[in-house]
């Protein structure tokens, strides 16, 4: 066991720092063997801070320290101290020069964080608390300062040497050069770059609104120079969206962004240098599926709009985390949504929410979008954090309306620009701007766990009133046993029998409207913990469309006909309410077939279900009309995933869910075989490959289709498949054709198997992202042998755990994905996992802790698994010399009481 508890951190416990850093000059000599880092820190004591003159840097046991000097005079070992990760400065002046001389061993940081090599180039990532394992510095969010870095390397390994802001000079010293960089712009250690390696670049230029001509690179390595225009383009169209929609214009003469290999994160938005894991910036379609494309646009959108919310306004401290990160998310779904379908992005953002964010909210590392303590930040780089935080700021914009919401974040951004904040500095702009009284909604920012809501209506014919009562119930989480009332925006529609939206009025209520061409919505403001809304002039009994856009992360409960739930999934205006429609007449479906309900009931059931499915294959075949949209039609015929369903479940069998999803997946497959063999060919195109909505639909008709005829009796899906991925020219169709083949039981499916596998690595074998998918499909397929399978792929040459992407790859396709394979009843699922974080524990303990969420969540299964996954976390948590990251999760995981209601 770990000696002692890790120290916990609180909220309530925040004060200023006692010290401001004006001025930061760095001189970093790049070395083979070490690195050498002299940091000068013009350094003042702070007017708003507790009189001191004593000062606590932090720093890294990795320091070598070999000198430290105030205002040019070097200190006696007796006038200063250093303990582990701390540097405390005795009888400090008001006003001094600190000068540090520390030396570093990049090359054996496999922690990721801070200054670490990842092949043959130097990079940096040191958000959360990285810039402390790179000199001693006071490493906090809220001191502000302007950087100088001087670079000097090889001029041989390392021609490009880049830093934030713009560069001063370049010096040619034989052997060796010396590049200065200067970023004018205050920020927090934590957005600080470096980057060293033998790197190519692509070169672009923006025009802002103001007529500024801004200089944009983007840096790989040569062998990837061919897949980093997209993420040029999507660059350049974020530039602009956030001029046109926010009007917020880039203040730096140069933007540059660089892909790197190894990478815990996705991203990293330095200012002025943005790090990106090579997976979000590089895309071509020979390597890229059609999600891979839209995952690089949006993550360049979400890096570069991060240059004003998260930079220019930065965080106060780390509490405040989802102040940048969840307002970020918020503005690149808006970004994603208005180059893409709408209804799709905001579907796959709700299957992110509902997979992810929903479990992690009734577990037990429950918390608030702004938690109230933590053990180690790392841990709460959450789903809570960034997608409940982006859906609590879309709150605000649908109760503001975006008139109001502009006027708010204009605000924002003006009153606190240079500024470190909180999120009632940014509660407070929205209320100012708007006169809107928002005082009860700050408690989302507070109050973890996931409203329920239960919802009734009654239609009074006589009246034309349509009554809507909704009740609110937010269950206990950890910490917090007591809950109370949110205000929140409920978009409702009413849904009449033709399927045309019903106008009404809202007595008593100036409710806002949303009317476009296709639909009538209003939103309703709920606000207590039960109220009746009464909608005037609604001239027929109506089915309600509630939450239209999913305005609220709740849960719903009303209580739908079979006949209701189809009758929304063909009619209802609002796109992802027709979605959702469906996805509870699937999971009423999969309950059916899973409880053994009686046989009229269930057959009830399944002739609804294959009416709605029929409905959305009719529209597949006319996928070539331009008033289909076929991604989402493609998102209508998929079933509700295995994770989410359990998540439904008050204790999840996973042998009766899996068998009873399967039963519903064949439904479909050989009950309406013809139709899915129809919509293949109606959808399957022989021009050239395009990434545009209509091209990106038909791809994702003909993946789901075929994954559902590979999942049929029917042994001629195997052919179909061969004869797709053949002749495909793309990866979408590839990667798709490939994972159902490999999840399919059909006895010709393994000899296909066995040649596209080989196939796939061939086209993988010089690159990197392509391996990482060739490994995610076999980690997630199906079958009994799922552990053997993933213990094979962890042996593998081309496997290393040193590499987040191919860890993730394996691990995470395995535990996230394959639910039955991973759930074994054997129990050596949770073994193999537990084996895994005890060893990525020892070296990268950010990305060991992120690996356990799965194993969090034992509470859910039945007794015997309970004991099998408590048992594989009690071993964990018996390792001597535990990281405080995997501390944290384990022992919250095991001590705190079931969440679930």
């Amino acid at each position: 066991m770990r000696e002692g508890q890790p120290h916990v951190i609180h909220l309530k416990d925040y004060e200023v720092p006692g010290y401001l850093i004006e001025q930061t000059a760095l001189d970093v000599e790049l070395g083979e063997e070490e690195t050498r880092v002299r940091a000068s820190l013009t350094m003042k004591q702070n007017p708003d801070g507790r009189r001191e003159t004593r000062l606590v840097l932090d720093g890294s046991i990795d320091l070598a320290t070999q000198s430290i000097a105030i205002d040019g005079r070097e200190l006696s070992h007796n006038e200063y101290a250093i303990e582990d990760d701390k540097l405390t400065l005795f009888d400090l002046p008001e006003r001094f020069v600190l000068e540090t001389d520390v030396m570093i061993k990049p090359q054996d940081n496999k922690s990721l964080s801070g200054l670490y090599q990842s092949g043959d180039m130097f990079c940096t990532q040191c958000e959360a608390e990285g810039f402390r394992n790179i000199t001693w510095y006071l490493d906090r969010p809220d001191v502000l300062s302007e950087f100088t870095t001087t670079i000097t390397a090889d001029k041989a390994k390392y021609p490009v040497l880049l830093s934030n802001g713009n560069a001063q000079s370049r010096e040619d010293l034989g052997e060796k050069h010396r590049v200065t960089w200067h970023d004018p712009f205050l920020k927090p250690a934590y957005l600080y770059a470096l980057v060293a390696g033998d790197l190519e670049f692509i070169e672009d230029s923006f025009t802002t609104a103001s007529g500024r001509q801004v200089t944009l690179q983007i840096f790989t390595e040569a062998h990837n120079i061919d897949k980093v225009d997209f993420a040029m383009e999507s660059l350049k169209t974020s530039m602009r969206w956030d001029e046109q929609t926010y009007g917020r214009e880039y203040d730096l003469d140069i933007f540059m962004v660089v892909a790197v290999d190894s990478f815990n994160m996705g991203a990293m938005e330095n200012k002025g240098l943005n790090i990106f894991n090579t997976s979000c910036v590089l895309a071509h379609p020979e390597t890229t599926t059609d999600a891979g494309f839209q995952r690089v646009e949006s993550v360049v959108a979400h890096e570069y709009f991060h240059n004003w919310s998260g930079n220019r306004v930065t965080c106060r401290d780390w509490f405040q985390l989802s102040l940048k990160e969840g307002f970020t998310v918020l503005r690149d779904q808006q970004f994603s949504a208005d180059q893409w379908s709408s209804s799709v992005c905001r579907i796959e953002q709700v299957q992110m929410l509902r997979s992810a964010q929903f479990p992690e909210d009734a577990g037990p590392m429950a918390h608030p979008i702004r938690p109230p303590s933590f053990i180690e930040i790392n841990n709460f780089y959450t789903a809570t954090v960034y997608e409940k935080g982006a859906e609590v700021v879309g709150m605000l914009a649908t109760l503001l309306g975006p008139d109001n919401f502009r006027k708010g974040t204009d605000l924002y951004f003006e009153r606190h620009d240079g500024q470190a904040v909180t999120t009632e500095d940014f509660v407070r702009a929205m209320a100012d701007a708007s006169g809107a009284d928002l005082v009860q909604f700050q408690h989302w920012y507070d109050q973890a766990g996931t409203p329920s809501l239960e919802v009734s209506g009654q239609y009074d014919e006589v009246n034309q009133c349509y009554e809507l009562t909704i009740s609110q119930m937010t269950p206990p989480t950890p910490g917090q046993p007591v809950k109370v009332p949110l205000h929140m925006p409920i978009t409702l529609g009413l849904v009449g029998a033709s399927g045309q939206d019903i106008p009404f009025e809202v007595a008593g209520e100036s409710a806002r409207t949303i009317q476009s061409e296709s639909g009538f919505s209003r939103v309703l403001e709920l606000r207590e913990a039960k109220q009746t809304f009464q909608l005037m002039g609604v001239t027929e009994a109506p089915v309600p469309s509630i939450a239209r856009h999913f305005s609220a992360p709740v849960k719903i409960n009303f209580d739908y006909s079979l006949e209701e739930l189809g009758f929304l999934s063909r009619h209802d205006s609002d796109g992802f309410n027709r979605w959702e429609a469906g996805q509870r007449l699937s999971i009423a479906l999969i309950g059916a077939l899973e409880s053994g309900t009686n046989n009229e009931q269930l057959e009830e059931a399944k002739q609804a279900f294959k009416a709605m499915m029929r409905h959305h294959l009719a529209a597949a075949q006319r996928v070539n009309d331009d008033a289909v949209d076929g991604a989402s039609v493609a998102y209508n015929l998929t079933l509700p995933g295995l994770a989410f369903l359990g998540e439904l479940r008050d204790e999840v069998n996973v042998d009766t869910l899996v068998a009873a999803r399967k039963a519903a997946k064949s439904i479909v497959a050989d009950e309406l075989h013809e139709e899915l063999v129809g919509a293949v060919a109606a959808a399957r195109s022989e021009a050239p490959f395009e990434m545009t909505p209509s091209a990106v639909g038909r791809r994702a008709i003909v993946t789901i289709c075929l994954d559902y005829l590979l999942a049929s009796s029917h042994e001629s899906a195997v052919s179909l498949a061969e004869d797709i991925y053949r002749s495909a020219d793309n990866m979408t169709l590839w990667a798709g054709a490939l994972r159902s083949v490999v999840g399919s039981e059909l006895a010709s499916a393994v000899a296909a198997r066995d040649w596209m596998l080989a196939d796939f690595y061939t086209k993988g074998e010089k690159d990197a992202l392509v391996m990482d998918l060739w490994f995610a499909i076999q980690a997630a397929g199906s079958g009994s042998d799922a552990v053997d399978r993933v213990k094979a792929l962890m042996s593998h040459p081309d496997y290393t755990l040193e590499v987040p992407n191919r860890m993730r790859s394996v691990l995470g396709g395995f535990a996230g994905q394959n639910i039955a394979g991973f759930h074994a009843a054997s129990g050596d699922g949770y073994a193999l996992l537990a084996d895994t974080v005890i060893k990525l524990d020892q070296f990268n303990p950010q990305m060991a802790a992120r690996m356990l969420g799965p194993l969090t969540r034992w509470r859910k299964f039945d007794p015997s698994r309970q004991a099998l996954m408590r048992g594989a976390l009690e071993r964990i948590q018996s390792q001597d010399a535990l990281s405080a990251d995997v501390f944290e999760v384990v022992n919250k995981s095991l001590d705190a009481p079931s969440t679930d209601a």
